[in-house]
């Protein structure tokens, strides 16, 4: 299983596990769907919207956690087939 970083680009963590938005709009990013997010890395979308070094930590490991309990929240993607 692939791990979410802090570095994970925000575009990258809902087009690949699109059950994970749920957990960021918990943790008030209601920006996943903004052109932005594309490019933009979870820690700075977390910054942006006024988390910690300490909450987005916590966030990481939540959807991490997350993830390892319930694998079928991977959702294939193309590249999966390359």
């Amino acid at each position: 299983m692939v791990k979410i970083t802090k570095d994970t680009k925000i575009g990258d963590i809902t087009r690949t596990h699109p059950n994970v938005v749920a957990i960021l709009f918990e943790a008030g990013l209601h920006c996943v769907g903004c052109h932005v997010s594309h490019s933009e890395s979870l820690e700075q979308g977390c910054l942006a919207h006024g988390l910690s070094e300490k909450d987005i930590k916590a966030l990481v490991d939540k959807i991490n956690k997350i993830l390892a309990k319930h694998p079928e929240f991977k959702k294939k993607t193309v590249k999966d087939d390359l």
